[in-house]
């Protein structure tokens, strides 16, 4: 068991938990500002929480390179600081939304079901056209069948799949060796410089 855990103090892991968990709980706060301010905070009204992540990415990859990677930072390195951030961020989310909605007022759920189901009767004319009856009535039911539980892995796909494009340019940008393509070593200090004994 110890050596479980001590994969969580390499700073690969270690540092964009921590990261991670900073975007989630930055994300629950702008959850609570939304529902402070009246507005239901599920749905799409949320998808602005998803800078929260972006910085946070962007901060542990800079951090990661300037204090742990002494000015390096390999692909696979900022790749997996960007994802370990994203997911751990989206998790602490997703469960912080689940027992807000679940225990302290299960009325927002409702209300953003009731809105749901607002929105496609009041579309219906243009959703059966495009559609067809059988699917807009398949989408009515389908809203019934919505459980609080239903927003953990809503939450984790879509920042999963929103994460893509920005993840990979945060790595290309942030991306430096000490050796490229056509040297594929690092480069060897230059003994003309040095001091002659």
């Amino acid at each position: 068991m110890k050596t479980f855990f001590s994969y969580f103090r390499h700073p690969l892991l270690k540092l964009p938990i921590l990261f991670g968990l900073v975007a989630g709980v930055l994300c629950f706060v702008y959850f609570l500002v939304l529902y402070a301010t009246g507005v239901v905070p599920l749905g799409n009204v949320r998808v602005p929480d998803f800078g929260f992540q972006i910085i946070m990415m962007v901060t542990a990859v800079w951090y990661y390179r300037k204090y742990i990677g002494k000015g390096f930072l390999h692909l696979w390195e900022a790749l997996t600081i960007c994802y370990v951030v994203n997911t751990v961020g989206a998790l602490l989310t997703a469960w912080l939304i689940y027992f807000f909605v679940k225990y302290i007022d299960p009325t927002v759920f409702t209300r953003y079901l009731e809105d749901m189901r607002q929105l496609l009767i009041s579309t219906k004319g243009r959703l059966v056209d495009t559609v067809g009856q059988a699917e807009y009535l398949k989408a009515l039911k389908n809203i019934d069948q919505i459980t609080p539980e239903t927003l953990v892995g809503d939450e984790i796909s879509k920042k999963t799949v929103l994460a893509v494009l920005p993840v990979l340019i945060i790595s290309l940008l942030f991306r430096k060796q000490d050796y490229s393509l056509y040297n594929s070593t690092p480069e060897a200090p230059n003994r003309s410089k040095s001091p002659k004994s």
